[in-house]
């Protein structure tokens, strides 16, 4: 696996050599509102790798601070996705942990006339806070005593009030540069049950409070974050700061990681499931590491790809390829190649023995002998993929079967196509060819060489099999379509299902074993996948698709 290398690297070491930290400490703090994305993957191997990178400490923490849109289901999916990924956190903490704390911590600020309930609402505090050009205008409660602060803010908690009626919220500045330091909320009030704290609450406190407070509590060193929370830092060091925490951690921030064909909003993400789009979270089209999973992508690829792109203070948009490459450079020297055929046509020998069938030696990776071989079956009847045919050979570049033309069938004879069978509608049912005895490969025959070296699959062994292959579920912007909503931009090719074949080794084939079938592309077995129906989705190609 490639190492890590990057700014923040240099800061840690730095903090290391002035003895400003003992231990690195990092954090991965997902809300537990929807599944995790290749975008979240970027923040998940950046904390961890760094932190592995000086034998530190990297904790899992749920911000679980919104009961409106948080559930149970997406805290396990988290913690099977970090597994999967290879990553064991140092602890597994829940925002909600640190309830009782943070609201001492709100108590002291109020004390300090630091905080103030406020009943203004969301809307008209949106107006009373300005514009970037443009300072606030003090709040009409702002200076409530103390003791009437206190109070309100007791009853806030105790339930007096509905959702909305009041506010508490940091006395900071309403003409501070940084709008978010104009007085911004720290507790809301929602009467919604808590997936783990039930009714124990009726007021949660905001990101931008809860957040420095629990990386303090926990002892974090570097908190990372993407870089929209760069005008954060300053909220983030003021409250570390006025609650007087005795920890100081340090707020670092890094580039947003896009990729080309790729949806990277969770909101987007839900609202495809939703809407029924997509069969789930776990539809292979999907960015989600559940997802990517299911589609055929390994963790090596995945770390291999997010490590590849690097981390800077700018975002960055790579194409949705480069992953792709990643996967064949993890899996080309450890999946097994079988014979597979996805669009097939049957290919008849007429003068090969009829009954007969013949075991032919077979290597499971051409380039990796380490892996063994197999026997692939070999008879009169055998089936190839229908693009591996034409009636007439176009010119020199074709390098298949055509009508009076000889190529190897791989591991097995030269054969030569003789005549074909046709339906109604002129489609090619069954081609049918000759073949040299004298050609078994092994043999040593070299008294010609054949028009290209094509795979099969031996018909009467032969397992129905179905193929989903994919495209990028979003269109790329263009003139035409940057305007349109995203749902519109929809690709409508996203899935097409074809029916073919396998070899009979794969009769016993599991969900999320990997194959590079031959000449086809790498694929893995789906968990919609059966003894009596086998069901393989294409990860990618053989080669880049991306063009210059």
């Amino acid at each position: 696996m490639a190492e890590i290398n990057n700014f923040i690297k240099t800061i840690m070491q730095s903090d290391l050599d002035n003895n400003r930290v003992e231990k690195i400490a990092t954090r991965f703090p997902p809300e537990p509102n929807a599944y995790l994305h290749i975008g979240h993957a970027r923040a998940i191997i950046t904390n961890f790798e760094l932190a592995n990178a000086f034998s530190g400490t990297t904790n899992l923490r749920f911000d679980d601070t919104n009961p409106a849109k948080e559930d149970q289901e997406f805290v396990d999916g988290i913690i099977n996705d970090l597994k999967w990924l290879g990553y064991t956190p140092s602890n597994v903490f829940y925002g909600s942990d640190y309830f009782e704390k943070t609201y001492e911590k709100a108590i002291l600020l109020i004390k300090k006339g630091l905080a103030y309930v406020d009943d203004l609402s969301q809307e008209e505090m949106s107006k009373y806070r300005g514009t970037l050009t443009e300072p606030g205008t003090n709040s009409p409660y702002r200076n409530r005593s103390i003791e009437e602060n206190l109070k309100l803010f007791e009853e806030m908690r105790d339930g007096k009030y509905p959702d909305g009626a009041k506010t508490l919220r940091a006395k900071i500045d309403m003409s501070h540069p940084n709008i978010n330091m104009r007085d911004p909320a720290m507790y809301r009030i929602l009467h919604i049950k808590h997936h783990r704290q039930g009714t124990k609450w009726c007021i949660y406190p905001m990101y931008d409070f809860a957040h420095p407070l629990q990386d303090s509590f926990e002892g974090i060193t570097h908190s990372l974050c993407s870089l929209e929370y760069d005008n954060h830092r300053i909220l983030y060091d003021w409250f570390i700061e006025k609650c007087e925490m005795e920890h100081v951690p340090h707020q670092y921030e890094f580039g947003r990681l896009n990729i080309t064909n790729t949806i990277m909003s969770k909101r987007y993400l839900r609202a495809l499931v939703d809407a029924k789009k997509v069969s789930g979270y776990d539809d292979p089209r999907m960015p989600t590491l559940c997802g990517l999973r299911r589609r055929g992508f390994t963790p090596d690829s995945i770390r291999n790809f997010i490590l590849s792109t690097g981390l800077s203070r700018v975002n960055s948009t790579v194409e949705a390829d480069s992953l792709d490459e990643e996967l064949r450079n993890d899996l080309k020297l450890k999946a097994i190649r079988p014979n597979a055929i996805i669009n097939p046509v049957k290919l008849i020998i007429d003068n090969y023995p009829e009954g007969q069938i013949e075991y032919m030696d077979c290597p499971n990776n051409q380039e990796n002998e380490d892996m063994g071989n197999r026997k692939i079956a070999f008879s009169r009847e055998l089936y190839i993929e229908r693009e591996d045919f034409i009636e007439q050979k176009p010119n020199k570049k074709w390098k298949r079967l055509a009508l009076g033309v000889e190529v190897r069938l791989m591991h097995g004879y030269f054969v030569t196509a003789t005549s074909v069978e046709k339906d109604e509608l002129g489609n090619i049912t069954t081609i049918h060819a000759t073949y040299d005895p004298k050609t078994k490969s092994g043999s040593g025959f070299d008294e010609r060489k054949p028009n290209g070296n094509i795979h099969y699959v031996e018909a009467t062994t032969a397992i129905p099999a179905e193929f989903r292959l994919f495209e990028p579920l979003m269109l790329d912007a263009t003139e035409e379509n940057k305007d349109l909503d995203f749902m519109e931009r929809l690709n409508p090719n996203s899935i097409s299902i074809k029916s073919g074949y396998v070899e009979a080794s794969l009769k016993d084939t599991k969900p999320l074993t990997h194959y590079q079938f031959v000449r086809n592309g790498y694929y893995v077995t789906d968990y919609d996948s059966t003894e009596n129906k086998l069901i393989f989705n294409r990860t990618c190609g053989l080669k880049s698709s991306f063009k210059m």
